[in-house]
């Protein structure tokens, strides 16, 4: 059985309620205050099935100007309108207000209908086409219209099919979707505790999933105690639906119309927009302070133009908000709809230059509405694959123009540039001091500003480049001794004479040797340096061992000096090293064994 929900528009006292009574057999009103003026003031809601076996849920808004807030967040998730004229009266105000709020909105479907015939029952036909005249600049412009009577049931039947008729023609949302919830009532129930209801536009709900709730103060984490569609209760619910939703373990003062519940990690959290103009007048002609309408959300904005069309919204609170949301842009001053407009980016750059809003204009102006996830990740050089599905962008095909590592989309440009940088400056510092161990990472990473440290080893592998511990170097590029070549010579003669006859700092010294050239040899493997200034070849432990060996186990240090015939300067340094290795094992504080 497919489910929709229709939301109802139109000037006051012109039969909305009345008329989804007529339709469900239900009262959409939920206040004794609302029944008894007969004036809705809140958002009201009511169900039915019709002929095809289609279950439709009204969402019933104000007419009055006075209540434009709960109008919009009525029609804010709604995917459907009824928009509703009396045949008496005619186009009103505050259907001008509706119509505005339904181009904003950009809701593409629905149907007109032409109430209280039975007060006018000659002026159908021409009120009829009035708001067709009307609507022809909005998504309705092509919308069939009924003429009816709540009254007397006239065109009820007719009604009905036709709504049958277009809900049919609607196409099939997505049940695999996240989901985004916008939050329409909070209230509690004894003995169930807080209830939230809502209507679901894609995605999937079941009892005991989790759930983000968004508010205006934090993020909380919320499970579904269970849940309910048009009055029955349900284990899981698809779209489009209106459901009910009992939240475990948290107050109802928690919860507010304009909160969103969402699938977790699923949708970014913004407070800065980049729009494109949707309906009304220009950008630069709204002023500065605004009240953002969005979902069942309310909130105050500050509006900085680039030109008419394109401009950044910094609201007043954070809200899950991706590429080509619709929002309503409305005066906080005189309660009127000034126009609509449509997310471009959701993460647009910071603007610190002069002439920085006319650069993001000429950008915005060549954006397209269905997103560009390759642009988005040139903007950046990389971004990984959930960041893209969170702002709505992640293509099912790799573009041509991406790289793809472990989990992260990096551009090709991107990926050179930072290639060639990173290898520049590895040159740079090799022909600058051939001693050099290379760039550590630390310098490498401030280089190249990437998005995360983890791309680092793929740039600097692709690079031609080695990383040794918290170097990098030139892939297979040996060290260049320079002027040390010859005093490193000249100390691994005497070692091989003397393997273990270490030469003291003085000696070093006068062979110009520090400690630069003398890791530049040991990275050569021509040397080995141990604590305390031991320099050895680095053989010196394969022929300590064999000499060790042939002692009584276990062995005293100084039987290992004189096996060795050195010094206790270097037999300790040395009997560490090979303790380190696990080529011998340390028994006490004087004796030793070799490791078998």
């Amino acid at each position: 059985m497919s489910t929709h929900v229709v939301a109802t528009a139109g000037h006051v006292d012109h039969g909305k309620s009345t008329l989804i009574h007529a339709l469900t057999g239900m009262e959409p009103d939920r206040w004794e205050e609302e029944r008894r003026r007969g004036l809705t003031i809140d958002l009201g809601f009511a169900w039915t099935t019709l002929a095809s076996g289609t279950q439709v849920a009204f969402v019933d808004v104000p007419g009055h100007h006075r209540f434009l807030a709960n109008t919009l967040a009525g029609l804010g998730p709604a995917p459907v309108v009824c928009f509703v004229v009396a045949a008496d009266e005619g186009w009103q105000a505050q259907s001008s207000d509706h119509r505005d709020a339904v181009a904003a909105l950009g809701i593409r479907h629905g149907l007109i209908v032409i109430t209280r015939a039975d007060l006018a029952p000659h002026r159908g036909a021409e009120v009829l086409a009035q708001a067709r005249a009307e609507l022809a600049a909005t998504g309705l412009h092509g919308a069939p219209g009924v003429v009816v009577s709540a009254v007397d049931g006239t065109g009820l039947a007719e009604l009905r099919t036709t709504l049958d008729d277009v809900l049919a023609r609607i196409p099939e949302p997505d049940t695999g979707a996240r989901v985004r919830l916008w939050v329409d009532r909070s209230f509690t129930i004894t003995g169930a505790g807080t209830v939230v209801t809502g209507t679901l536009s894609a995605g999937t709900l079941a009892g005991g999933d989790r759930l983000d709730l968004l508010g205006a103060a934090r993020t909380r984490s919320v499970a579904l105690r269970g849940l309910q569609s048009c009055g029955l209760p349900r284990s899981s619910v698809g779209p489009v639906a209106r459901v009910a939703l009992n939240l475990r373990g948290i107050a109802r003062d928690v919860v507010r119309r304009g909160d969103a519940l969402v699938t977790p990690d699923a949708w970014p959290s913004t407070r800065l927009l980049d729009v494109r103009r949707a309906a009304g007048g220009p950008l630069t002609e709204m002023p500065a302070q605004l009240v953002v309408h969005v979902g069942t959300a309310a909130v105050p904005a500050r509006l900085r133009p680039f030109d008419d069309d394109h401009a950044r919204l910094t609201l007043h609170r954070k809200l899950p908000l991706v590429l080509g949301d619709r929002l309503v842009l409305r005066d906080p001053g005189n309660v009127r709809v000034l126009g609509g407009a449509q997310v471009l980016d959701a993460e647009p750059p910071a603007l610190r230059r002069r002439g920085d809003g006319a650069r993001r204009a000429a950008v915005l102006g060549a954006t397209d509405v269905g997103g560009d996830a390759v642009l988005e990740v040139a903007r950046r050089g990389a971004m990984r694959s959930s960041h893209l599905r969170r702002l709505g962008l992640l293509a099912d095909t790799v573009p041509a123009e991406i790289l793809v590592f472990d989990g992260w989309w990096v551009h090709v440009a991107a990926h050179q540039a930072w290639q060639h940088r990173l290898r520049t400056a590895v040159d740079a510092l090799h022909a600058r001091d051939p001693l050099a161990e290379g760039l550590s990472r630390g310098a490498a990473a401030d280089l190249l500003g990437l998005p995360d440290e983890s791309l680092l080893d793929i740039v600097a592998r692709d690079a031609g480049l080695e990383r040794r511990g918290g170097h990098f170097r030139i892939a297979g590029a040996r060290t260049d001794l320079g002027q040390a070549e010859a005093a490193v010579t000249e100390l691994e003669s005497r070692l091989r004479v003397d393997p273990f006859g270490a030469p003291e700092a003085y000696e070093l010294q006068g062979l110009r040797l520090g400690n630069r050239e003398l890791a530049a040899a040991e990275r050569l493997g021509r040397m080995l340096r141990l604590r305390d200034g031991v320099v050895l070849l680095p053989d010196a432990p394969a022929r300590a061992m064999r000499l060790l060996a042939q002692l009584d186990q276990p062995f005293t240090t100084s039987q290992a000096r004189q096996a060795l015939h050195t010094t206790r300067r270097v037999v300790i340094p040395l009997l560490e090293y090979l303790d380190s290795r696990g080529w011998t094992r340390r028994l006490d504080a004087g004796h030793r064994e070799v490791v078998r």
